[in-house]
């Protein structure tokens, strides 16, 4: 599945257990710590994965950049006639 389809199952999923929660509720009395407890966490989920979905979102409308193709056949070799190999000096002179 899809991170689109994913975040739809949880959705529905979470929309379940709202309504649950919303059920219990009207059984139990709306007054109770615990029933606020629950529907307090219900409420951060739902929030949670509003935050998910949106990062789900940007990360799927930015795109890769395109990759380079670096071929395998060597470099000229008379392009570094001219250069010193870094850090270990000119061929031609010794460290003191």
């Amino acid at each position: 599945m899809s991170v689109h389809d994913e975040l739809t199952s949880v959705q529905r999923c979470l929309d379940e257990l709202c309504r649950s929660v919303g059920r219990l509720e009207q059984q139990i009395g709306g007054g109770g710590l615990d029933i606020r407890r629950v529907r307090a966490d219900v409420d951060h989920l739902r929030e949670s994965v509003a935050l998910l979905r949106e990062t789900a979102s940007t990360a799927a409308s930015t795109r890769r950049p395109d990759l380079v193709t670096i071929p395998d056949t060597p470099y000229d070799s008379t392009l570094w006639t001219d250069s010193d190999d870094e850090g270990l000096g000119a061929r031609d002179r010794h460290a003191p």
